[in-house]
């Protein structure tokens, strides 16, 4: 089995602020990073941290070969990424004194991906291997129908939630990961975490739906059953790849042969470690630390 991680390579702009900027205000901030990021690249930076041998398509500018650098430090197989004389995703991202953060994304390349492109790097998989994807490169529907046409199982994080994400094929979909604010938006509901599980089950039947909910923890349905996990309590510094280290330890632990309550576990204790740190892709942990993490607090 191989896994593929079909997303956003960026270039994180990070800015380290008192608050959040308001409407009108301009703001000096403490600090400026540069770093590795894009929910796609984070993603798949858990994925391979987590053990698993991880494959990443997508398309960047020259001015993002070190991401590729970064990621294949990691273990991960990038030969399935498009190289072009444009520009690569940015992402301006405030993380205040309180670990918040706001983020605004500049797609470039990630949003430059053709058919014949995708064609060509799904020719590489096949029954049985497991594509992850988000919302943050183009032709979604298209990879989405292709993949499972080949019998792959698609992870879909439609993160950040809009209004397209409603006409893609989600009963297509094997495993549906999204927070509370894109539950809800998803289920059309404003009501409990229960009641927004169940109605996304509802709607689509077929996927099993992972609700991340930061602090209050975490909701599976899978196999006629609702599956819960709290959060492990750390100090927070920056909440930044949070969500994607969850999915990427999930979905590992899964296809690792745990059973759901330890994969939430361990996806849980691989959030709080990021948490715990600075900056995206580079705080992510690695297995072993999760390992002794969990240890620690038997």
């Amino acid at each position: 089995m191989k896994v593929l991680c079909y997303g956003s390579i960026n270039i994180d702009l990070t800015y380290s602020v008192e608050h959040i900027v308001k409407e009108g205000e301009t703001l000096s901030s403490l600090s400026l990073k540069k770093s590795a990021g894009g929910k796609g690249a984070n993603q798949c930076a858990a994925l391979a941290k987590a053990g698993l041998k991880t494959f990443h398509a997508g398309k960047i500018g020259e001015d993002g070969v070190f991401i590729l650098k970064k990621l294949e430090s990691f273990g991960v197989d990038t030969s399935n990424v498009s190289i072009t004389n444009k520009q690569t995703g940015h992402a301006i991202i405030q993380v205040d004194k309180n670990a918040q953060n706001s983020i605004i994304l500049f797609p470039g390349e990630n949003k430059a991906i053709e058919k014949v492109e995708i064609d060509s790097v799904l020719s590489n998989f096949s029954a049985g291997d497991w594509i992850v994807l988000q919302n943050e490169i183009n032709e979604l529907k298209y990879i989405i129908d292709k993949a499972y046409d080949k019998d792959i199982n698609i992870c879909f994080n439609p993160a950040p939630f809009d209004r397209s994400i409603l006409d893609l094929p989600l009963e297509k979909v094997s495993l549906l990961v999204v927070n509370e604010i894109e539950g809800a938006a998803l289920a059309g509901i404003d009501s409990s975490f229960e009641e927004v599980l169940k109605t996304i089950k509802q709607r689509y039947p077929k996927c099993n739906i992972l609700l991340t909910l930061g602090s209050d923890g975490s909701l599976y349905y899978g196999n006629n059953e609702v599956v819960s996990q709290n959060c492990f309590k750390v100090k927070a510094v920056d909440t930044t790849a949070a969500g994607d280290t969850f999915i990427g330890y999930f979905l590992a632990s899964i296809t690792d042969g745990f059973d759901i309550k330890d994969a939430l576990e361990i996806a849980s204790a691989a959030s709080a470690i990021t948490v715990s740190r600075n900056g995206a892709m580079d705080s992510i942990p690695y297995k072993e630390e999760v390992v002794e993490f969990l240890k620690d607090r038997k």
